[in-house]
Order: C-alpha cells, then sequence, then structure tokens
C-alpha cells in the first residue's frame, strides 16, 4: 500500500489554514484525498484557498474562526462535520509572532494576547476535536517551534518562546490521556519557513538594544542548504504524521528546521 493511501476519504480540519504552512498543508492532503476544513480568521484568504483546492478538484470548505474564542471553535467544529462527517485529522497550526519587546517593557495585556491565541487556541482546538475523534481515533499536529524549546536567543520573544513551550507539554499531556481513544498527538517545531506569520508581529521596541546579546555564526544559520524551508517541507512532514505510517508515533517533537537549531 502507498505510504498516504491512509488519507484517501478523510478529513482533516485545519487552524490558520488560509496561507503558509496551513494552506501547504490543506493543498497537500486535499491532494492525496482528504477532505479539508480551513479555519482562518482570515476568511478570504481561507477562502482563496479552498478555491485552489477546488481547481484540482479536491474537496474544502472555508470557516472564519478566531481560535482564541471557544464558542468559534466549537461551533465551527460542529459545522464543520455537519458537512464532510467525523474528523480524523486535526493540524492545530494558527498562531501570532505577537510584540516583541524586553519583559520589562511587555505590556501585561500583550502578553496575554499572545497567549491566548497561541497556547489557548490549541487547547480549544485539540478540546473540541475529541467529541468528534474519540469513537475512531486519529492524528493530531500541533504546530510549535524552535523558539522556547531549542532557541532562547531570538530577544524580546518571551511571550511567544512561552506559548511554543507550552505546546510541547500540552501535546505530551494530551498524548498521554487521548491514547485511550486510539488518538495520537505530535508535535512539529519549525525553523525559519518562509510564511507570512511575520505579518502578525507587532513592530519591533527600540527597548530591545538594551537586553539584547550578539550571536554569530560564522557560516551562516541554516546549515542544510543555506536557506529556510518552504512551506511545503512542512506539508510533507505533517502527512506523514497524519498517515497510518506514523502510527506508532504519539507524544513526539519533532524538529523542522535545517539543522539551525543545532548552532
Amino acid at each position: 500500500m502507498n505510504t498516504y493511501e491512509s488519507l484517501m476519504g478523510k478529513h482533516a480540519v485545519i487552524t490558520g489554514g488560509g496561507s503558509g504552512m496551513g494552506a501547504a498543508v490543506a493543498e497537500q492532503l486535499a491532494s492525496q484525498g482528504t477532505k479539508v476544513s480551513l479555519l482562518d480568521i482570515e476568511g478570504e484568504e481561507a477562502e482563496k484557498t479552498a478555491a485552489a483546492i477546488h481547481e484540482h478538484e479536491g474537496e474544502a470548505a472555508a470557516y472564519v474562526c478566531d481560535t482564541s474564542d471557544a464558542e468559534q471553535v466549537e461551533r465551527v467544529f460542529q459545522e464543520a462535520v455537519s458537512h464532510f462527517g467525523t474528523i480524523d485529522i486535526v493540524f492545530a497550526n494558527a498562531g501570532i509572532n505577537g510584540t516583541v519587546a524586553p519583559i520589562e517593557d511587555l505590556e501585561a495585556e500583550e502578553f496575554a494576547k499572545t497567549t491566548s491565541i497561541n497556547l489557548g487556541g490549541t487547547f480549544h482546538t485539540v478540546k473540541y476535536a475529541i467529541p468528534h475523534m474519540k469513537e475512531h481515533g486519529g492524528s493530531i499536529i500541533l504546530t510549535s517551534s524552535v523558539n522556547g524549546t531549542r532557541v532562547f536567543s531570538n530577544f524580546g520573544m518571551s511571550a511567544y518562546s512561552s506559548t511554543k513551550a507550552g505546546q510541547v507539554a500540552f501535546g505530551k499531556m494530551a498524548a498521554l490521556e487521548l491514547s485511550n481513544y486510539r488518538i495520537r498527538v505530535n508535535i512539529i517545531c519549525p525553523g525559519f519557513i518562509k510564511t507570512d506569520i511575520g505579518s502578525s508581529t507587532y513592530p519591533k521596541e527600540e527597548k530591545l538594544e538594551k537586553v539584547e546579546i550578539p550571536v554569530e555564526h560564522p557560516e551562516g544559520d541554516q546549515p542544510l542548504k543555506g536557506d529556510g524551508g518552504d512551506p511545503e517541507e512542512v506539508a510533507d512532514l505533517v502527512s506523514f504524521l497524519a498517515s497510518d505510517a506514523s502510527r506508532h508515533i504519539t507524544g513526539t517533537e519533532m524538529y523542522i528546521d535545517g539543522g539551525s537549531s543545532l548552532l
């Protein structure tokens, strides 16, 4: 059997599915016969991704959803199930960089906003997927980062890094708890991937100069190929974790960064 034949006819819910890694994953899964529900706070972006999938005769539906809002997530999951049936795969990918500032200058409200979207959104996504997956099992993949897990030199990103570390811990807890339902939970930790997440970064504080420590890599910071990764490479990893090819893998974080976090 082809490695990814197990994805045929399945239903995947993807948050942050309108662009970047979410869109790449959606398009790849759809090309493998998976029905995809795209959740994004930017409805037009989700519609564009769905339209691209339809052009290639795939099945997709787009929903406007702020994953930090529990009621929205619960409602949209119900709508997605009504449209495509039970959920088999979840890619909890929505997130922001948030405000980049020294801790003493970071407003409490800014820290809370990043936490509510990145970590709270992950919690809501997993929580409301469970009732639709527990009878038959499935695969949940969370998007964390090298930041907060292997890398701590991106100064001013204390809020973002805290949420990314939290996602790894949450994913491991969920993996054990949900093993009773044959639901696997794994975490991907991308390094620099060519996406538009930078558009969700608030202006960099000039005050960062007082806390920054110079970090120099004499031969560059992307060892494997000298450049950042592509969203399609992330999609390859997510497809693997969504398929039966990874049926004995759960509670594991996987780094996809070209070796940059090893420097």
